[in-house]
């Protein structure tokens, strides 16, 4: 018998992405807190929209402790959203996509009309691809310490034994992924880095994300409350996340078949999509990630420069959701897909498809 095909994830009520703000992505934000990275993406969103943080129903935000080298340092966040009178908060200790699902899940449930999602990561403190390992399996995979570049160039070196990819091609991926950075004033990132030396062979430190720190924030908004605060929503017709197992050694790591599994119930494959926004930090993973969608050289691959141009770890995800809407309220995108990821070599992977009002 035939495998039965997934069917759409419908979702039980209209939610849309109506505002989008991001930080100026750098190296280091040594004299900033997070608190301070954080304030002016909350009111720049906020004030795209007119709301004030009484009028949110629900707030969710995401980040690492990890990262931040202390316990439960979303707390010190909610400072700068302001939780005094007690609002309706939650925290996912993931990308701030996946505290993106949650809101949308909450306003799903009509206990909610609009939701405030914001994340953050400052990596410059300390060795991100020693605090990456933290993600690996415990027992037998974290305590041989190999790092992110490492696991990704063992992912790179299976695409270029396969036949899906070599050198020149990744070297082609990142030099257009960082001349679309141009034009993005928030990139940290452009078309004057080059491939370099080997990081880890045969990745390229061009193939590989730069370290650095940011924040991004969005609200949502469901129904005709949508229509009231955006003048082009970016409605969120499906989305959906899935994992691959944790033991690398039982993955193909040329496939993506939980990017694919969350694409169909997302109903990517429903329609052409003109638009894709891919939280590819390697230019392997864009490889895998492409043929997973199954985009074609019509569609537009991270014309943000992606996570190529800038990767602030725990925001990176959200802001291709983020960015993908933003296209979609200027009238640059009718269809698009937003995907993010987590943990090494695209574990966990959620896809979204995002729609504009008819012209």
């Amino acid at each position: 018998m035939a495998p039965r095909k997934p069917s759409v994830l419908r979702p039980a009520r209209e939610v849309a992405i109506v505002a989008f703000g991001q930080t100026r992505h750098q190296r280091s934000t040594d004299e900033l807190s997070e608190v301070e990275m954080l304030m002016p993406v909350l009111h720049e969103v906020l004030a795209a929209t007119g709301l004030k943080t009484s009028d949110i129903g629900f707030t969710c935000s995401g980040s690492s402790d990890y990262l931040a080298g202390r316990a439960f340092s979303f707390t010190m966040a909610l400072d700068g959203v302001g939780a005094w009178p007690p609002i309706s908060e939650s925290h996912v200790e993931m990308d701030g996509a996946w505290a993106l699902y949650e809101a949308w899940t909450k306003l799903q449930t009509g206990e909610a009309d609009t939701a405030l999602v914001y994340s953050y990561g400052k990596s410059s403190p300390g060795s991100v691809r020693d605090v990456l390992t933290r993600q690996l399996d415990p027992y037998y995979v974290a305590p041989l310490w190999p790092d992110a570049v490492a696991l990704a160039a063992l992912q790179a070196q299976a695409l270029i034994d396969a036949g899906d990819t070599d050198e020149p091609a990744l070297a082609g991926i990142a030099a257009r992924s960082r001349a679309s950075a141009d034009a993005n004033p928030h990139a940290q990132l452009g078309s004057s880095v080059g491939q370099g030396d080997y990081a880890v062979r045969p990745l390229r430190r061009g193939d590989c994300p730069p370290v650095g720190d940011g924040a991004a924030a969005v609200i949502l908004a469901a129904g005709d409350r949508a229509r009231d605060l955006c003048e082009r929503p970016a409605w969120i017709r499906g989305i959906d996340h899935r994992i691959e197992a944790h033991a690398l050694g039982v993955r193909d790591l040329t496939e993506s078949p939980s990017t694919r599994l969350a694409a169909e119930r997302a109903g990517v494959f429903e329609r052409p999509v003109d638009t894709a926004e891919l939280h590819a930090p390697f230019t392997s993973q864009e490889v895998v990630l492409r043929k997973a969608l199954a985009l074609g050289d019509d569609v537009e691959v991270n014309p943000s420069g992606g996570a190529l141009a800038a990767n602030p770890v725990m925001a990176a995800g959200l802001i291709r959701l983020g960015e993908a809407a933003a296209r979609i309220h200027r009238g640059a995108s009718d269809r698009a897909v937003a995907h993010a990821t987590s943990g090494p070599c695209l574990q966990q992977n959620l896809v979204a498809v995002l729609e504009g009002d008819a012209s």
